[in-house]
């Protein structure tokens, strides 16, 4: 709790003008209130009358004005009070002494009152460099980017310290005739340079060298280390995850690539069997082309899986027909005609995307949907809405199956994950989704899911759309509209119209 009498030692004392002022005005009415008490002691004993107005020039104005206002006291005292009066004369060598010890009473009294001063003003420069310590620790200790707070910092350095500039670099800089050059150093290693502007006062100098350098290259030396740790914290967590997915990239492999092998293996070894019939031959035919597209098909996600984890996923935008990328990625399934149900604006504007990735991503979903779906029609649906975050087009994959829990919500989409059991038994190797939307948020678009327990999941593509692109109109995201066409979907109808053949990740055209 601060004193009642903490202004009167303000660091910053009222001008010397005006302590010249209430000096003599105090001066004037100590002596005024001699008078009246000459009547009850001697006139030299109550020189003590005087020493609360130099105490208090003192300790607001400083010793020297102090010091002068004693002097006028004793000149006052003598002047008008003790014998002769009117004059600046003693006869009685008694009132000498009184006066001589009210002299150095006084001014001892100013001495200790401009020590206590000094005292104070070393206090409040102590707080405010402790203030300036805590606030140069929160910027460079707590933030992720060292380099980034230097600036901050730097400011605030400045304003603490009322410095016309000051800037902290991370380099060995040398001073010149506009700024002056502290090394910060830790030992004989070189961390850095505070400049300051040229017109620094020498007193502020030196409270920079003696007080503040040191402090900044402690907190300087503990970001960088802090910086260094976190980078090992950082790599430690990569190669952490990076052998999980390992892992999980054997244990998936074991089983998910064993299993269509283990079935071509068989039907291979079978078809060569000279008493099967044509239609067992067909089936197995059949059988040996499904596993081979689901091995194609996991081979093409754990590469795909790879390139999202190295941050290799490019994408190589183009104006793409959200219809022509639904139809292909259909057609790649080899749907039967009750798979899918399609429900399509017919003037579906086109979204700048990658279309590969995007094809890739419609895939996984929609072979996730018809895995769990119970064999119910997957329903698809793709229009143009306008909202709140603008204009894009939404695509919902919606399936009949038994849904999925709140809280899978989003670890359905994390690498590896396998969430209940799908129709059939097989229950995919936990990397569709995750890449679908890797592959989806690359082309700046968003994928994300709705489910309730026991009534369905709906998987839903938003892709945003071009300031170029306004041809189609606004429809609702979840309403029937105008100018939509509805048809299941089979690997032997011929689309609406000629899907275009996205290239193969090597650029070339698919076959």
């Amino acid at each position: 709790m601060s004193s009642p009498f903490g202004f009167l030692l303000s660091p910053d004392p009222p001008s010397r003008r005006a302590g010249v002022v209430v000096a003599a005005v105090l001066v004037a009415l100590c002596t005024l209130l001699v008078y009246p008490l000459k009547h009850i002691a001697p006139a030299v004993s109550l020189s003590v009358v005087y020493l609360p107005a130099v105490l208090v020039v003192s300790i607001i104005w400083g010793g020297w004005l102090g010091v002068g206002t004693a002097v006028v006291s004793a000149a006052a005292l003598n002047y008008f009070h003790i014998e002769p009066v009117g004059h600046f004369a003693i006869r009685q060598s008694s009132n000498w002494v009184a006066l001589v010890a009210f002299l150095v009473v006084a001014m001892i009294s100013s001495s200790v009152a401009e020590v206590t001063r000094a005292r104070a003003r070393e206090a409040e420069a102590r707080r405010r460099e402790a203030d300036l310590a805590a606030e140069m620790a929160r910027l460079l200790l707590r933030g992720d980017d060292l380099a980034a707070a230097l600036p901050t910092a730097a400011a605030r350095l400045a304003q603490a310290l009322d410095l016309s500039s000051a800037a902290i670099e991370m380099e060995a800089r040398d001073g010149d005739e506009r700024s002056v050059a502290f090394p910060l150093r830790e030992g004989t290693n070189r961390l850095g340079t505070l400049l300051v502007g040229a017109d620094t006062s020498e007193a502020s100098l030196r409270r920079l060298q003696e007080r503040v350098v040191p402090a900044l290259e402690a907190l300087l030396s503990a970001a960088l280390e802090r910086e260094a740790l976190l980078g090992g914290v950082v790599e430690t967590a990569a190669l952490r995850r990076a052998d999980t997915v390992k892992t999980a990239l054997l244990r998936a492999v074991s089983h998910d690539l064993r299993t269509p092998l283990t079935a071509i293996t068989a039907a291979g070894e079978a078809i060569g069997s000279p008493t099967l019939s044509p239609e067992e031959r067909a089936d197995m035919a059949a059988v040996i082309q499904e596993e081979a597209r689901r091995l194609s098909r996991l081979v093409d996600n754990l590469l795909d899986l790879s390139r999202l984890e190295a941050g290799a996923a490019e994408p190589r935008r183009e104006w793409t027909s959200v219809e022509d990328l639904i139809r292909t990625a259909v057609g790649e399934l080899a749907a039967r005609p009750d798979d899918f149900s399609l429900s399509i604006d017919r003037e579906l504007p086109l979204v700048r995307v990658d279309p590969v990735q995007m094809e890739r991503a419609f895939v996984n979903v929609l072979e996730n949907a018809r895995r769990h779906s119970g064999g119910h029609p997957v329903s698809v649906r793709a229009r143009a809405v306008r909202g709140r975050v603008g204009e894009r087009v939404i695509v919902r994959v919606v399936d009949r199956g038994p849904g999925i829990p709140p809280a899978q919500l989003e670890r359905v989409f994390e690498p590896f994950y396998r969430a209940g059991t799908a129709a059939g038994g097989h229950r995919g190797s936990g990397l569709g989704l995750a890449i679908a939307r890797g592959f989806t948020e690359a082309s700046s678009g968003t994928l994300h899911v709705e489910s309730l327990p026991g009534q369905g999941a709906s998987f839903v593509f938003e892709l945003p759309l071009e300031q170029t692109v306004r041809d189609a109109p606004p429809g609702d995201d979840d309403g029937a509209a105008a100018g939509q066409a509805t048809e299941p979907v089979g690997s032997t109808d011929a689309p609406a119209k000629t899907p275009r053949e996205p290239a193969l990740r090597d650029g070339t055209p698919r076959a």
